[in-house]
């Protein structure tokens, strides 16, 4: 799929039009100069076009190893990548010393090139408009991002640049007046007993969480095998949840690199708490989370907070310790003693995720990394795991025998069978004769009793109850 490029210096509305552009809140906008940071990708529309659209971080003179400078490098690679370019500058505030600078370096990729002058809404965008014509790039095209005014114009000007060449053939053809084939794709869902079958192409949604500075971006380029993120010392420089398409073995997996965490009480910046809203986005639309933690600072509160959340949003849970080299410089005993910590503090503040697979790495030096994606395929092919209905209710039925139900004024709760209703995660539903009375604590024993017999370490487990229906109710008098 071709590829357009959002350009230009900070605050002109590159992520407005980049939302505006995918159809939803994807990118985060804020009056903030700087907000956007990494290269950010999505499936863009503008009427028949269809392409994948980058945000860019906003153009900075800057150079060497400062953060600005690194997020200067990410935009000049996407430019380089597009098929198309799309030069913003802020027609109210007129052309800057800044945008005069980007042009000069842009009009080598004149060709690709598409001058707007954003947020036209207003008449006190003409002067800006004018001034944009000495920039060299052509004649600047009105727009605004915000209200999604001149699209029709964009598209328009983007046509040469984005059709697809098949579609290019066909208008050719058109021209010449000959007939141009109808081709159109259907996708029917494949129905099977228990819902709609996974398409095999389907990318894997896999999420890396944790606290700030951590190295979840590192770990994110150590995968894939390039910088595609911004990483540094600084904490807290990934903001929006990039997601990244990778394959693994041949399977295509969808990487979300997201902002750290910190406490709510702590978030007092709307950026910070928009950051934090899209990582929770992220996680409810995953399918494994990969929390990571610093070596130096194992399982902290806030570690076990999102931990939580990712069993409450019933997400798969892979933990990767980072930073391992760290505990390499001291002696064996301290090592060992500090995965035993890990693991006691797992299993008692994480008994409902009891068996989590844990990982030990180095992002930075890529020790460890190659075991990370087996547990994380492994604990997914759980997630999806589904139990046969006569398996169930033979240990559902020992599990009973072995410990009953208690009794409730005097009389006992009665489990009459169960089923597996759902994947992803596993999800059983019981029949009981009073589901209301049933204890939290008997539920706690089967969920047990399920993770040890059917062999699902690590995954959420649902159990939901529910009362048999009464066969002479509604039945005619004799």
């Amino acid at each position: 799929m071709r590829k357009l490029a959002l350009v230009g210096r900070p605050n002109v509305g590159k992520s407005t039009l980049f939302n505006r552009l995918v159809g939803r809140r994807a990118a985060i906008v804020a009056d903030e100069p700087g907000t956007t940071r990494d290269r950010r990708e999505g499936a863009g529309r503008l009427a028949d076009l269809e392409f994948t659209v980058i945000d860019t971080a906003g153009w900075e003179e800057a150079k060497g190893d400062a953060l600005e400078a690194r997020m200067r490098r990410q935009t000049e690679r996407a430019v380089k990548d597009a098929d198309a370019v799309l030069f913003l500058i802020d027609a109210r505030a007129g052309v800057t010393p800044m945008d005069q600078s980007f042009a000069r370096w842009l009009r080598p990729h004149a060709g690709k090139t598409v001058l707007v002058a954003n947020k036209c809404e207003r008449r006190d965008g003409e002067a800006g408009i004018a001034e944009a014509y000495g920039l060299g790039l052509g004649d600047p095209l009105p727009l605004s991002a915000e209200h999604g005014l001149g699209l029709a114009d964009l598209r328009d000007a983007l046509a040469p640049l984005l059709a697809e060449p098949a579609a290019m053939a066909d208008v050719d053809a058109e021209d010449r007046g000959e007939p141009v084939a109808d081709v159109t794709a259907e996708a029917d869902d494949v129905a099977w007993e228990g819902g709609p079958e996974e398409p095999p192409d389907r990318p894997l949604q896999l999420a890396i969480v944790g606290r700030p500075n951590v190295g979840k971006s590192t770990l994110l380029n150590r995968l894939v095998g390039e910088e595609r993120v911004l990483t540094g010392p600084e904490a807290g420089i990934t903001r929006d949840a990039i997601a990244v398409d990778w394959r693994f073995e041949g399977r295509p997996i969808r990487l979300v690199d997201t902002a750290g965490l910190r406490r709510r009480a702590n978030v007092s910046e709307r950026l910070e708490a928009l950051s934090a809203h899209d990582t929770r986005e992220a996680v409810r639309f995953a399918e494994v989370v990969v929390l990571t933690l610093d070596a130096g600072q194992m399982l902290e509160k806030q570690d076990l907070a999102i931990a939580r959340m990712v069993e409450e949003e019933g997400r798969a849970l892979v933990i990767a310790v980072n930073k391992i080299d760290a505990l390499g410089r001291g002696d064996a005993r301290a090592q060992a003693a500090a995965w035993r910590k890990l693991r006691d503090r797992l299993e008692a503040s994480l008994a409902q995720l009891k068996g989590v697979p844990i990982v030990g790495l180095s992002a930075q030096s890529g020790r460890g990394v190659d075991k990370l994606m087996p547990a994380v395929m492994k604990v997914h092919a759980l997630w999806n795991r589904r139990i046969a209905t006569a398996a169930f209710n033979r240990w559902l039925g020992d599990m009973v025998e072995r410990n009953p139900p208690p009794l409730v004024d005097g009389r006992r709760i009665r489990i009459r069978y169960g089923a597996q209703v759902k994947a992803r995660p596993p999800t059983f539903a019981l029949f009981v004769s009073r589901p209301a009375a049933l204890p939290e604590s008997y539920t706690r024993y089967l969920v047990n009793g399920l993770r040890d017999a059917f062999d699902l370490p690590g995954v959420p487990i649902r159990i939901v109850m529910r009362k048999p229906k009464n066969p002479y109710v509604g039945a005619d008098d004799p």
